[in-house]
């Protein structure tokens, strides 16, 4: 029964993906002889919590019921009073958990709290699956660091364009519809200049209700082009430009836009990825969608700032050695020292093949 409650708890919180960042989701049953009498989900950011709005929606009294939430209760006043407080003051019986909270502010305290006001508290209930449920909010509550994820589409022969820089459309329609789900999921999406020049993207979500990411721009050299679908609605989507060589017209017309502009070179010149994240971070960005090319992928790798990498493989063939790669650049010299990866999911998508990863950081 605990578990059939928690399952219940995850689908609701499920509800506020894409809309909670950089809060995490969380789900809330409430649960009293045997039969659900309030349930609730964490709906936006700054919004009442999942306990709050499970309390808001009991249709009867809960003195003496049980609390089911995917996430410790807070214990902490921020953008909203405590949970614990609510809690104890509905003379809830039971508290079963999922996840641990890593906040600072809460870390167990939350917990102790609803223990030392005689509530009876059970942990670890479904604990992976709550934990899977906020991935994002743990990698960025614990680094301060945007939670990277590389997507691209390439043939079975591992090519994402051909060899004139082709690729509309490699994969099928239901695919590229997956992709603005995962849109709607993340804070920002980044792509680099090559792809600007190339395919003059909007970088939108097109799902209905769904919200628009950051979108973030690498151009070393401030080549985007003032008449491109990045500019021209730069006042409608939040865009970003990060740069390493300084060109104060250009500056100027960009800033005018509506463009927020980053400088942040390293010794090449290029712009620098780790500060680039440690700002991004800075500015609430918890997660970033790359859909770069091939030249933005390998110095993401190479960098160290992607956690996962989605790849989609379209059942075609484009061949040709010159034809574009997901990762370019000069490529490892020795098998060994490949950027190691962990296979977590496949799923079909029509003929399309999905392929999610973890990518394993040195030393682990």
């Amino acid at each position: 029964m605990q578990q059939k409650y928690m399952e219940r708890a995850i689908q609701l919180a499920q509800l506020g993906r894409g809309h909670t960042n950089p809060n995490p989701m969380v789900g809330a049953v409430i649960v009293k002889n045997n039969t659900i009498i309030g349930e609730g989900y964490h709906q936006y950011y700054g919004g009442l919590h999942a306990e709050r709005n499970a309390f808001a929606n009991c249709t009867e009294n809960p003195s003496g019921a049980d609390l089911y939430v995917t996430l410790e209760p807070c214990c902490h006043y921020g953008k909203t009073p405590p949970c614990t407080d609510i809690i104890i003051e509905k003379n809830i019986k039971r508290v079963f958990t999922g996840s641990d909270d890593p906040n600072p502010l809460v870390a167990g305290k939350g917990i102790e709290k609803l223990k030392q006001n005689g509530i009876e508290v059970y942990t670890g209930i479904l604990k992976a699956k709550c934990d899977e449920l906020n991935t994002i909010f743990f990698h960025y509550i614990k680094t301060k660091m945007p939670y990277v994820v590389m997507k691209y589409a390439m043939t079975a022969d591992g090519k994402i364009a051909t060899h004139t820089g082709d690729s509309k459309w490699i994969t099928a329609e239901q695919s590229r519809e997956h992709v603005h789900h995962i849109r709607n999921a993340v804070s920002g999406i980044m792509v680099g200049i090559g792809t600007v020049l190339a395919d003059d993207p909007l970088l939108n979500c097109r799902i209905e209700g769904g919200k628009n990411p950051i979108r973030i721009i690498c151009d070393s050299t401030l080549k985007t082009p003032l008449d491109s679908q990045i500019v021209k609605t730069a006042n409608e989507i939040k865009t970003i430009i990060a740069y390493a060589q300084k060109n104060e017209q250009k500056q100027n017309e960009l800033q005018k836009s509506g463009i927020q502009l980053l400088y942040l070179p390293n010794k090449q010149n290029r712009v620098d990825l780790n500060a680039l994240m440690t700002e991004l971070g800075k500015q609430g960005i918890d997660s970033i969608l790359l859909e770069g090319g091939g030249t933005l992928n390998e110095c993401a790798l190479q960098c160290g700032i992607v956690n996962k990498i989605m790849v989609y493989i379209a059942p075609k063939i484009f061949g040709g050695s010159q034809a574009k790669s997901p990762v370019e650049g000069k490529g490892i010299a020795i098998a060994s020292q490949a950027y190691g990866l962990y296979l977590n999911n496949i799923k079909k998508i029509g003929q399309d093949i999905l392929l999610e990863y973890d990518v394993k950081k040195a030393g682990k």
